[in-house]
């Protein structure tokens, strides 16, 4: 569980360096210039990764159930997933409709990720990683409101609603493939096992 919970720091840590420590970043972007910061961060980040992964595979093997979630609980997180997928696809195109109305649709779909897990994982380690997730998703939401507000951030502008469709059926088929075998084989659980 220890290395879970280093992981699950780290990582979100590490994604949250803009939020907590501005300064930190403009220091670092100006010792190792702007490609050397990207590049130290998608380093960290990539091992952070790997650690939060492990950890989480050691800590399933040792604990129990916090709680018992209901059978229809696994009906409701696989409806959100199918809008979380949308909305990150969303978020990797050009902006349409979805875009400009959610403003950040990737920390949506892990608010969403992160909280359609919660409702079918009563695993100790399981609500702790996900608990973790929702919580960085509202962080990193307010902060980026702030940004906006202060103009350091500027949102997407729209471009056309044909990435609407393109994030809807690009979600669909990733839906149908997680659901159908992907996740199984990643994290060893179907989400279709209930």
């Amino acid at each position: 569980m220890a290395l879970l919970i280093v992981g699950i720091i780290l990582f979100l840590g590490i994604h949250l360096v803009r939020v907590v420590a501005p300064g930190f970043r403009q220091s670092m972007i100006a010792s190792l210039g702007e490609n050397g910061w990207k590049i130290a961060y998608a380093i960290a980040s990539l091992l952070s990764l790997i650690l939060l992964i492990y950890g989480f595979g050691q800590a399933r093997q040792v604990t129990g159930m916090l709680y018992m979630p209901p059978v229809w609980m696994a009906h409701i997180a696989l409806t959100l997933m199918l809008i979380a997928l949308i909305c990150l696809a969303a978020s990797l195109l050009p902006a349409g409709h979805i875009a400009v109305r959610t403003k950040h649709p990737m920390v949506l779909s892990v608010k969403i990720w992160a909280l359609s897990h919660l409702l079918a994982n009563g695993e100790t380690s399981s609500v702790l990683l996900f608990a973790a997730f929702l919580a960085w998703g509202v962080i990193l939401r307010i902060a980026l409101k702030r940004r906006e507000r202060a103009g350091e951030l500027k949102l997407r502008p729209f471009v056309s609603a044909k990435y609407d469709l393109y994030a809807a059926v690009i979600g669909v088929v990733a839906w149908g493939l997680l659901v159908w075998r992907v996740h199984e084989w990643l994290i060893g659980v179907s989400p279709l096992a209930v």
